[in-house]
């Protein structure tokens, strides 16, 4: 607009002892404490990363299992790459509320690395710092300690972050070199061939380096020279390739011992779909749809799921749904892996009227139905849909789903016959004279039928097992003082007849 460029601001998220982190998000217990991360295959397992308790004791990467034992206290756990791929799509799902532009980085020192493209979103988030802020506090409801730089220079915000231990680093435009001297080489992610040349040299920091004659440089290393020495100025230009971030809402725990007792599972069970809530509510979405899968022992899964009657935000009543589901279909064997997912949904928002009488609330009916089908059974709970068939009183339970309001459509009322039906039709006997209805007895009663209409024969299914077929009459029966108008049905492969309803 009017000949001005937009100013270019990159926010970089360093995110350290990513493997660790990833672990212990959903082990809030083990966390309090020292914890490592091993690789490998058993005995050569190696420290791949651990947490800051763990690092203050001295533990470093590439210990071994035994050198582990030398420290007390220490929790070991097994690396999980299911575990960090979820981690990952919970960083990026919480980045992607900030901008679409975000490319992941090659960290170092165990560290994952993202960038985030700010350019011109000053006025929606603010300065800077205010975003640098923002960010880092949504990351730390995601349970993630982070490291974040700002700068107009990306590779800048890269460098920057691993050292932004407490607050987010900003830097001002024109200020990268001189923010950057005193930071080590090391930053630059030197191959072994460049950190041996330049501790022959005597350099340590990148201002030593960036002091350095371009062209000398140049001679002795070939462009690669140059590129470092732009890095450590603060210069070096870089095309930004925007990575696209999947949204998926899923969690996955893997435990070290099989857990039989339900309540184990359910105290793990909260936390993980705090996060998958967590991850949902920053898209303004809720959860219409979780399903736990139970890795067994001895090979297997249990997979259940469940479906509120509205999407819910309510961690605590969809952990309620769970616990009524798994106690009324427990596993077969302990479960030494959970893992849960769930499909995003459109949050209920009602506008209720000043006037309107009080509903009641959608979860308490979840809950209700919950209950009533652990004691009937889930196939006798729901809501009756006609089938596709001209048998009479045929129909099938489908589960009880409010619908939105989007999918609402206006029943027009029209007019019908107004009866009373008995379910289950009532057992009669008939009278025939000559083919044609003479009477009935009901209750001991002896019905003359006076009129009779019909029959009208119906038959179908049979191809199958359910094959049907019978014939209904429209009658008008007097007994003494009083008259009924009724429908009765002969099943004509059973020889029964039926008084089906009563006409008003």
């Amino acid at each position: 607009m009017g000949g001005k460029t937009m100013m270019e601001w990159y926010v970089c998220v360093h995110v350290p002892e990513f493997a660790a982190q990833a672990l212990l998000r959903l082990r809030a217990e083990v966390g309090k404490g020292p914890a490592v991360v091993l690789e490998g295959d058993a005995p050569l397992e190696q420290v791949c990363s651990g947490n800051a308790a763990a690092l203050r004791l001295g533990v470093a990467h590439g210990m071994t299992r035994a050198e582990l034992d030398s420290f007390t206290g220490l929790s070991i756990l097994k690396r999980s790459l299911a575990e960090e791929g979820n981690a990952r799509l919970a960083l990026l799902g919480a980045a992607g509320m900030f901008t679409p532009r975000i490319e992941v980085m090659e960290g170092t020192d165990a560290a994952w690395v993202m960038v985030l493209d700010m350019t011109g979103s000053t006025r929606l988030f603010g300065s800077p710092e205010q975003l640098s802020m923002r960010i880092q506090q949504m990351m730390r409801t995601l349970r993630f300690s982070v490291r974040i730089a700002a700068s107009g220079n990306l590779r800048t915000a890269v460098c920057l972050a691993a050292s932004a231990v407490r607050r987010p680093v900003v830097v001002t435009r024109g200020a990268e070199a001189q923010c950057l001297a005193p930071l080590p080489l090391a930053v630059l992610g030197l191959t072994p061939q460049q950190t041996e040349a330049f501790a022959l040299w005597g350099l340590h920091t990148l201002g030593e380096l960036a002091a350095l004659p371009e062209v000398d440089l140049i001679v002795r290393m070939g462009q690669q020279g140059k590129r470092l020495r732009l890095l450590a100025r603060g210069e070096h230009p870089h095309l930004m390739v925007p990575d696209e971030p999947v949204f998926l809402l899923q969690e996955l725990l893997a435990f070290d011992a099989a857990v039989e007792m339900l309540d184990s599972l359910l105290f793990v069970l909260g936390p993980m779909l705090g996060q998958l809530i967590l991850r949902a509510q920053n898209h303004s979405l809720a959860l219409a749809s979780v399903t736990v899968k139970l890795g067994l022992d001895g090979g297997g899964e249990h997979t259940r799921t469940i479906k509120p009657a509205v999407p819910l935000v309510d961690r605590a009543m969809i952990l309620r749904l769970l616990h009524l589901d798994l106690q009324a279909h427990p596993p077969s064997a302990g479960a030494v892996s959970l893992s849960v997912s769930a499909e995003p949904g459109e949050r209920s928002k009602v506008q209720m009227g000043l006037f309107s009488p009080q509903l009641p609330e959608p979860t308490r009916l979840d809950v209700t139905l919950a209950r009533i089908a652990a004691l009937v059974g889930e196939e006798h709970v729901g809501r009756a849909c006609l089938r596709d068939t001209h048998q009479p009183g045929s129909f099938r339970m489908e589960r009880f789903l409010v619908p939105s309001s989007s999918s609402r459509k206006e029943v027009l009322a029209g007019a019908s016959v107004a009866l009373r039906r008995y379910r289950p039709p009532v057992a009669i006997h008939v009278r025939m004279d000559q083919r044609r209805l003479s009477g009935f007895s009901l209750h001991g009663t002896l019905y003359a039928i006076e009129k009779a209409y019909g029959p009208w024969r119906k038959s179908g299914d049979w191809w199958s097992e359910q094959v049907w077929s019978s014939e209904e009459w429209d009658v008008e029966a007097k007994a003494q003082d009083s008259t009924l108008l009724c429908l009765i049905s002969h099943d004509l492969l059973q020889e029964r007849w039926h008084l089906e309803a009563l006409y008003d």
